[in-house]
């Protein structure tokens, strides 16, 4: 999963990713890593036979289905889901404290009316601005310290932020 977003970031969106905010991100990440990696899906995804791709994981028919099995708010499961019903039904809390974060764990931000999700890379973040235009895909990777020094510091990961409701772990993971 951290492999496909640190893809995204560095050489653009895939043509197959259709839903591009936060969620979609993390939802299509899964998805194409829950995917078999065979020829096609690494023509499909731009990459290079000798790409370096970790082991295949050997799913389970259940375990397969996780890739496009989202809980969304009211229960029902589907291809779709926002980054509130990301975190409250499809992940579990980690806590508050960055340094309890493994790579592909959301860092999750409430704003009341909005909510956001960044993708912990291990010393960095990776997430989608949510807006795109012809110039700006929306696609962001900065290091965690970049990012504990913004001046707006509504998206530092600190415990004393109000807004960073903390680090949660996708539930499949668990």
């Amino acid at each position: 999963m951290v492999r496909i977003v640190r893809d995204q970031v560095q050489r653009g969106p895939s043509p197959r990713w259709q839903h591009r905010d936060c969620a979609g991100l993390v939802r299509f990440a899964v998805t194409e890593a829950l995917s078999p990696h065979d020829a096609r899906w690494m023509r499909a995804n731009g990459m290079r036979p000798d790409a370096g791709l970790p082991p295949e994981l050997d799913l389970d028919a259940g375990q397969a289905l996780l890739r496009n099995r989202w809980v969304q708010t009211g229960g029902t499961v589907g291809h779709f889901v926002t980054a509130l019903a990301l975190v409250q039904h499809n992940s579990r809390p980690v806590g508050r404290d960055i340094n309890d974060a493994q790579p592909g764990d959301l860092l999750f931000y409430d704003h009341g009316d909005a909510q956001h999700l960044m993708v912990w890379m291990g010393a960095s973040v990776a997430y989608h601005t949510g807006t795109t235009t012809p110039v700006d895909n929306g696609l962001r990777g900065v290091g965690i310290r970049q990012l504990m020094n913004w001046k707006d510091t509504r998206w530092q990961p600190a415990v004393d932020n109000p807004n960073f409701a903390g680090v949660y772990r996708l539930s499949f993971l668990s």
